[in-house]
């Protein structure tokens, strides 16, 4: 369960930002909303979901893909550039686009996060010297990297290597550095790269590969960050595909049907040439009996492909207890039928993993007081002079004052008359007035 993400430095977000999905202090109502885990003695409450608004070219955009960057960089162990480009996320594999533009010096680029898993809640945060703006041939430097567990320090390295007490984690430590503690540190020392993490090298080789895998584990399956998920394409893979193979989902298939679909089946189509998967319309030809595959681009909306593709992350959530971050969400697909994945999140009786949902949006829907806590609701803003973004929440605004919220507010009504910030008055007709008479002088 994802507790707080923070950055610095990573695009328009100058300042540090930090992300927070615990529950904000003093908040009544919706405890639906809350996921309640003991760690320790201690009852950490967890938001189930959280909301993201801001007019566009905000940073809305910005704050996921910081999240999908780091995730990136930790699952390859190092800051530099990758040669796979599957994301259309270019930051993730060109770490170039990340300082934010208007530095003419090298500031540190910042990333931490702070979650639980297996009973364990873990910190870890790198700082990174990566130069200036577009500038791909800096010599790139790990200036810090943390890992903490329940609150102690294991390691903190920067020019050099310290560790906390081990002890915390004994259990998941290596052999070699129960019986040999001193000599097995300064091992560690030596394997320092300055562009490589010492978690997903040193640390996982020498010091303790079970306590590193159940951390990659959480960035790989468990911290879902789909980034620009208009682009976002869902592959199956399977071990052993035969020609022309059809594979309906039947989970996926009935919820297409509760979308909307009903003259046809969804599925995967493998070919033999290709184990990758294409996700196709199924039809029953009258004639013969048998089944014909259509791409799916061809008869299917794009609201209804995006929600085919997104639907079985929603189930691989809440079945694993995973944070699912998506930007632009709720892009063409019905209010209805966002709502009812969030009250799912929100229900206690199914959302027994304690999964997290995380998006953005434009639709104010959502500025419901009945549907969402204040600490889920979420806004950035962008400064029109420095072009630098701020993230605060609507609970950040305490409930007394000219300013206070209060917990039965009509939020949507307050947003739009700019009480709470991260909203513009655009208006095009000047400039329509400039085109048509530039037309009457021609």
């Amino acid at each position: 369960m994802l507790l707080e993400f923070a950055t610095k430095n990573y695009k328009s977000f100058c300042e540090e930002t930090k992300f927070s999905m615990l529950a904000a202090p003093k908040q009544k109502g919706l405890d639906s909303s809350l996921c309640k885990v003991k760690i320790k003695g201690q009852t950490i409450k967890g938001l189930c979901s959280s909301v993201i608004y801001g007019p566009n070219a905000a940073g809305k955009t910005n704050i996921i893909g910081a999240m999908d960057v780091f995730r990136a960089i930790v699952l390859r162990g190092n800051i530099r550039n990758s040669k796979e480009n599957s994301s259309p996320n270019n930051a993730a594999s060109e770490l170039e686009l990340i300082p934010n533009n208007k530095l003419t010096t090298s500031q540190p680029v910042e990333f931490s996060v702070d979650f639980l898993e297996k009973g364990l809640r873990i910190k870890y945060s790198i700082s990174a010297d990566l130069g200036t703006f577009l500038d791909g041939a800096y010599p790139r430097k790990i200036l810090s990297e943390t890992l903490s567990v329940n609150d102690n320090m294991v390691f903190f390295r920067n020019e050099g290597l310290t560790f906390g007490n081990l002890s915390t984690i004994k259990p998941y430590l290596a052999s070699a550095i129960v019986q040999n503690p001193e000599n097995t540190k300064e091992i560690a020392q030596n394997s320092l790269s300055q562009d490589e993490l010492f978690l997903s090298n040193g640390f996982k080789l020498i010091l303790s590969q079970p306590l590193t895998k159940l951390i990659i584990d959480w960035f790989t399956n468990k911290f879902m960050v789909i980034y620009r998920a208009d682009s976002m394409q869902l592959v199956k893979r399977f071990s052993d595909p035969q020609k022309k193979a059809i594979y309906v989902e039947k989970t996926t298939d009935k919820a297409a049907k509760m979308f909307g679909i009903n003259s046809n089946a969804v599925g995967y189509v493998v070919n033999y040439e290709d184990s990758e998967a294409k996700l196709c319309s199924i039809f029953e030809n009258i004639k013969n009996k048998k089944n014909t595959a259509m791409a799916a681009e061809i008869f299917e909306s794009y609201g209804t492909i995006r929600f085919i593709n997104i639907f079985p992350l929603v189930i691989r959530a809440l079945q694993t207890g995973g944070t699912l971050i998506v930007d632009e969400f709720d892009a063409s697909i019905h209010p209805m039928v966002l709502m009812s994945i969030i009250n799912i999140f929100h229900n206690d009786d199914l959302n027994i993993h304690h999964a997290q949902l995380i998006f953005n949006t434009h639709n104010p829907i959502f500025l419901n007081s009945n549907l969402f806590r204040r600490d889920e609701i979420k806004f950035v803003e962008r400064d029109d002079n420095s072009h630098c973004s701020t993230l605060y929440a609507l609970s950040d605004f305490g409930t007394t004052g000219a300013k206070g919220v209060r917990k039965h507010e009509d939020y949507m009504k307050n947003y739009f008359v700019s009480q709470y910030g991260a909203i513009k008055d655009i208006d095009f007709a000047p400039l329509f007035e400039e085109i048509i008479a530039n037309e009457g002088e021609a």
